[in-house]
């Protein structure tokens, strides 16, 4: 595996790639490996002739008071675990090297934005949308991957791709879980054992809301009220806990089409998000 520091680098490689008629995967990461990261490398191996996995924590989607300063980094672990699944080049930059002096140019994506984790964290998806396209001009993938658990942030870089018209196909990958059900997350290192253990209150909630939906209960309050139950026996007040269309994020009142049942929790020092589909009839 070679280990690219250079916008230069990176691109000779995918250069000598396509003239042998390969197709390119790429997986955008923020480092911390777990095994949700490991399963999209192991997708994209499977897919592609040349693997890249970017490992860069993104400094414009981080706010003032968030964790960019302490957020998980351990390069040669990852860099092990990512040549131990066949990856083919770690993209490894500097913060310089994407976002050199004079950088001046930002990405908005309008309304699915402005909710959830948009709203909690203002810019955050600014700074996503504008990486992922930087990352997609570099490598020039023909597929990246994308895990589901950021199901905001794929809705996102689906709308970039579109709008944009960029060659890329984006491949939403399955949600990666603890055998006790917490959902994957670099940030689950921030964990303290009784905080570890009420953690496990975000995905039996969206359970006791995906009981209630296959009992034929269709209303979102009754639906959000079996989680948010869960929930308060936990401790747990929840930044957000809603339903939402699964195509635009708009409000629903009831799931008549597929619907994203999705909550952002803070618990002890790590903030928690997870999501389920709900399938709807329509």
């Amino acid at each position: 595996m070679r280990i690219a520091r250079t916008i230069a680098e990176v691109r000779a490689a995918v250069d000598d790639a396509k003239q042998r008629g390969h197709r390119v995967g790429l997986v955008p990461t923020m480092g911390a490996f777990h095994e949700g990261h490991l399963s999209l490398m192991r997708r994209a191996r499977a897919e592609n002739g040349l693997v890249v996995v970017s490992l860069f924590v993104n400094p414009t989607q981080f706010a003032a008071n968030e964790d960019l300063s302490t957020y998980p980094r351990d390069e040669q672990r990852d860099a092990a675990l990512a040549e131990a699944e066949g990856v083919d080049v770690l993209f490894a930059p500097e913060p310089a090297e994407i976002y050199p002096d004079g950088f001046a140019t930002s990405i908005h994506v309008a309304g699915i934005t402005e909710v959830l984790d948009g709203a909690s964290r203002p810019g955050h998806f600014d700074g996503v949308a504008t990486v992922v396209a930087k990352l997609f001009g570099i490598v020039r993938p023909d597929v990246a991957y994308f895990g589901r658990k950021d199901a905001q942030q794929v809705l996102v870089v689906q709308r970039v791709v579109r709008d944009l018209n960029l060659d890329v196909r984006i491949e939403p990958c399955p949600i990666v879980r603890e055998p006790d059900g917490l959902a994957m997350s670099s940030r689950n290192v921030y964990l303290v054992a009784d905080a570890r253990a009420r953690a496990t209150a975000l995905h039996r909630a969206l359970d006791a809301a995906a009981a209630v939906h296959r009992d034929g209960v269709l209303d979102a309050e009754s639906i959000r009220s079996s989680a948010l139950a869960v929930l308060a026996d936990a401790g747990i007040d929840p930044e957000y806990l809603e339903l939402r269309d699964a195509d635009s994020l708009a409000a629903v009142d009831r799931v008549e089409r597929d619907a994203l049942l999705l909550v952002a929790a803070r618990v002890g020092a790590a903030r928690l998000i997870d999501n389920l589909l709900l399938k709807g009839d329509a």
